[in-house]
């Protein structure tokens, strides 16, 4: 705690007030934003304070009894919400918030990518704490720092402290991220996780969907800092419940692997800005540069890594055949979905509809996909998930050829039922490919498959609006239409490597030890 009031004192370049007294020093963000890191981390201390050595047994190894499995699911279910929501209820009030900072549109996009940037840097060593200390006690800790955060962004002075209260957000998100497959694998019988992840899916895909929705009621009543203030009451009520439902789970005895979770952020951080640096055409030889030094620290992540029993990046289990499978298909999956959402405003509107026309025009989307998850997810229980998947992602593809193919003289419901093919095929496939990822791992290493299945996700939207950008770059407006056929063939490709699965090397082998 000391070195975080230090490093405040150097930065702002004066004396800091002891700690127990308010800093005076109003217009400094990085003031503003270390009080709000000294509050998180005072929280994740407390409530990691009990000894994570010894390896515990969970008091229910197959599943939370009712009622108390209720509640888990709904704390799961609302930290999952907030943490996903964050990433899309900002993008409508950009234009106003940069406004109100007086700021450029481009600065005003680090709001954006401050929180992604830094889900995706933690992720995956939030995810092997939680099998050090326990799943309950990480996504506690995240969801007490993304609620304190969110504070700090309502009432943040400037765009940099904005920014940076968002970084802080992120690792929240993160550690709820993280967590989250493992907590819901931990809460319901492993007869019934094929329902439980349709649950989780469709919580996540509606938290995605309806984000602009939700922005725009919340701007027409009111400022855009209320966006971040309603997380308040309702990261408090996700953690009284978290506190009392969660489920426990047992602990592998072993310390956290600080070079590998160094190296895996640098690699990721490198690489991802790179791209996104790429992707808009500026600075092109840093961007290459950011790339190139990427690709060295991941290539020195995997000399680290892979000898080890349980590495960071899981490759003891993406050497399980379906598993890494799997992810790869959620990959392809995500990539194709991200490339389609950011494009099809843009075709929509191309073909003279309006934007109000256009919202409602994407709305089948969600919709369907909220029908058709939960309903995969129990079928996900009696077929198999390579099945499942191919027959989803084809008809996702086949649902973006012909959106492709839609002709401007046609009529509206062409696009609303074409629309809702889409979001049918994407939910049928999402449900079963979760539970393979996490049915193929070892119970004591859900926290490492969970982190992945998140990454998987997470990755894929990110190349899929980098591939977006690309073609509106290299095609102007008619990058649109590029970028449906680009989905498509992405949602075929992970058609190909979901239905590879059903060969007989790549039958899971879920243990629960």
């Amino acid at each position: 705690m000391q070195s975080v009031t230090a490093l405040t004192q150097v930065a702002c370049g004066r004396r800091q007030h002891p700690l127990e007294q308010r800093c005076r020093c109003r217009d400094c963000p990085l003031c503003h934003v270390m009080t709000i890191c000294r509050a998180g981390l005072a929280i994740m201390m407390r409530a990691m304070s009990a000894s994570s050595a010894a390896a515990t047994n969970p008091a229910h190894p197959d599943g939370l009894p009712v009622p108390r499995r209720y509640w888990a699911i709904a704390a799961i279910a609302l930290g999952i919400t907030m943490s996903v929501l964050d990433s899309t209820i900002v993008n409508v009030a950009l234009p106003t918030i940069a406004r109100d900072f007086r700021a450029t549109a481009a600065a005003s996009i680090w709001v954006i990518n401050a929180y992604q940037l830094a889900i995706l840097l933690v992720l995956l060593p939030l995810a092997s704490l939680g099998e050090i200390v326990g799943y309950r006690r990480v996504s506690q800790a995240g969801l007490a720092i993304f609620t304190i955060a969110s504070l700090g962004c309502a009432f943040a002075p400037s765009l940099l402290a904005l920014s940076l209260a968002r970084v802080v957000q992120g690792i929240g998100a993160a550690g709820i991220m993280s967590v989250n497959g493992a907590l819901v694998r931990h809460t319901y019988p492993h007869r019934s996780l094929g329902r439980a992840l349709g649950i989780n899916a469709f919580v996540v895909a509606t938290a995605a969907a309806v984000g602009p929705t939700i922005a725009s009621g919340v701007l027409a009543v009111t400022n855009w800092r209320w966006l971040f203030g309603i997380n308040v009451p309702l990261g408090a009520a996700a953690i009284a419940i978290a506190l009392w439902a969660l489920p426990d789970s047992e602990r592998t005895p072993r310390r956290l692997n600080i070079a590998g979770a160094t190296l895996y952020a640098a690699a990721m951080g490198l690489l991802l800005t790179g791209v996104q640096t790429l992707a808009h055409r500026a600075a092109v030889l840093l961007a290459l540069i950011q790339v190139g030094a990427g690709g060295v620290f991941a290539w020195l992540l995997v000399r680290h890594e892979r000898p080890r029993a349980a590495p960071l990046v899981p490759f003891d289990l993406l050497r399980i055949r379906s598993f890494a499978l799997s992810v790869l298909t959620s990959m392809c999956s995500f990539s194709a979905q991200m490339s389609a959402l950011v494009a099809l405003p843009f075709e929509i509107q191309r073909l003279g509809h309006s934007a109000v026309e256009t919202g409602l025009f994407i709305t089948p989307w969600p919709l369907a996909l909220a029908f058709a998850a939960p309903l995969a997810g129990r079928l996900a229980d009696r077929y198999p998930a390579g099945l499942l998947g191919g027959i989803g992602l084809l008809t996702l593809a086949a649902g973006l050829a012909l959106l492709v193919l839609y002709p401007v003289t046609g009529d509206t419901s062409g696009i609303l039922w074409r629309m809702a093919l889409c979001g049918a095929g994407f939910g049928f496939f999402q449900a079963p490919n979760n539970r393979a990822i996490m049915g193929a791992a070892p119970r004591r290493r859900s926290g490492s498959a969970g982190g992945m299945l998140a990454a998987a996700r997470l990755i894929g939207q990110t190349v899929g609006a980098a591939a977006v950008a690309i073609l509106f770059h290299t095609y102007g407006e008619a990058g649109s239409s590029y970028a449906l056929m680009l989905a498509a063939l992405l949602a075929l490709t992970g058609a190909a490597i979901s239905l590879l699965r059903l060969t007989p090397k790549s039958a899971p082998t879920p243990a629960r030890s």
